[in-house]
């Protein structure tokens, strides 16, 4: 898998304010640095949970198959383009018969290949996240990236050989990790 993310939801103001609140910080001086923070937050929060935090328009590669595919991106809400890659030459849009797309009860997409033409991958278009912005994010998952921000901030200079996140951090996310049997 190899996913772009195409067009990222814009960080909400809320967030950096509740970031500046937690860690008492009242002047804009550090706004681009915390913010920043906030963003790698939400990707280790994706990371450890397996589910993008906030909505956002993202593109997959995926080989072409006639069996179905999951896009590893979760909770998938819409697949809006399925475009077919040839070895050479640009990126043809597939015709809406030549693949049938599902979703999953676990927020899977699934995509499958009728007629690939000459293609030999395919760039699936889609949106996926667990909330539309910030304000929706659960307060769990919201208090946590928040704390996770706030950790990094105050280790920018100090001992970075601590465990990663915090234990107070992954026990917010645990209940939204998605785990997989091998």
């Amino acid at each position: 898998m190899k996913r772009v993310i195409v067009a990222q939801s814009t960080l909400a103001p809320q967030a950096l304010a509740e970031l500046k609140e937690w860690l008492g910080i009242t002047t804009a001086q550090e706004d681009a640095t915390l913010a920043a923070l906030i963003l790698a937050a939400l990707e280790s929060c994706e990371g450890f949970t397996g589910t993008l935090p906030i909505e956002c328009e993202c593109e997959e590669l995926l080989p072409v198959s006639s069996q179905w595919m999951r896009i590893e991106s979760r909770p998938v809400h819409a697949i809006t383009a399925v475009e077919a890659i040839p070895a050479d030459g640009p990126r043809v849009t597939l015709e809406t018969g030549a693949y049938a797309i599902e979703f999953a009860a676990d927020g899977a997409g699934l995509v499958r290949i009728v007629d690939p033409g000459l293609a030999t991958r395919v760039a699936v278009r889609f949106t996926a996240g667990l909330a539309p912005d910030w304000t929706a994010l659960p307060d769990g998952l919201r208090h946590s990236v928040v704390r996770l921000a706030a950790y990094h901030y105050r280790q920018r200079e100090g001992d970075a050989g601590q465990a990663h996140p915090p234990a107070a951090v992954a026990a917010l996310w645990r209940p939204w990790r998605r785990l997989r049997l091998a």
